[in-house]
């Protein structure tokens, strides 16, 4: 997924899918995290914190340089940074979030830093119309250690059933 162009997700079969079990980590391209982008999402939100809006009071004020993303802007980001990376199941008719077992933040992303998803599956669960998927999903920040955040993500994917 570069910046502009998302090259959108690679469908494989259920058969497929199913290796990907405990198997490799699907990684997104990097993802620049500018002012900008904060600062629409605290107009949605309504959270005009200092830390987030005001790069000036930002830096003098905190140990973070300047202003620093809201944690759930990081956590909303995993849809677009699994839009390019992580495989999605043949037939599906739509995708839909079902929930979080866990999210832990770890480390403020600060504006101007870039950012890319990692996504291994670790959970499945087939029926006849859906398929339930539970992914290790992590916000890496380029250049540092820690990532922006943890978390066990369970994604649904609606599916048209087998063909007769």
């Amino acid at each position: 997924m570069s910046e502009t162009n998302p090259k959108g997700p690679r469908l494989v079969g259920i058969e497929t899918y199913r290796s990907f079990l405990d198997g490799e980590t699907f990684t997104s391209d990097w993802l620049t995290v500018d002012q900008a982008m904060i600062d629409t999402f605290a107009e949605a939100t309504h959270d005009h914190q200092f830390i987030h809006v005001d790069p000036e009071r930002a830096k003098a004020e905190t140990p973070f340089g300047g202003t620093i993303a809201h944690g759930f802007l990081s956590l909303s980001l995993l849809s677009i940074l699994a839009y390019g990376a992580m495989p999605g199941v043949e037939r599906t008719k739509m995708g839909v979030n079902y929930g979080f077992d866990s999210v832990r933040f770890l480390t403020p992303v600060r504006s101007g830093a870039r950012v890319r998803g990692t996504f291994r599956l670790r959970a499945l669960t087939e029926r006849a119309v859906s398929v339930q998927s539970g992914w290790d999903a992590a916000v890496e920040i380029e250049g540092s250690v820690k990532p922006a955040l943890v978390a066990r993500w369970i994604t649904l994917a609606v599916i048209d059933p087998p063909a007769d």
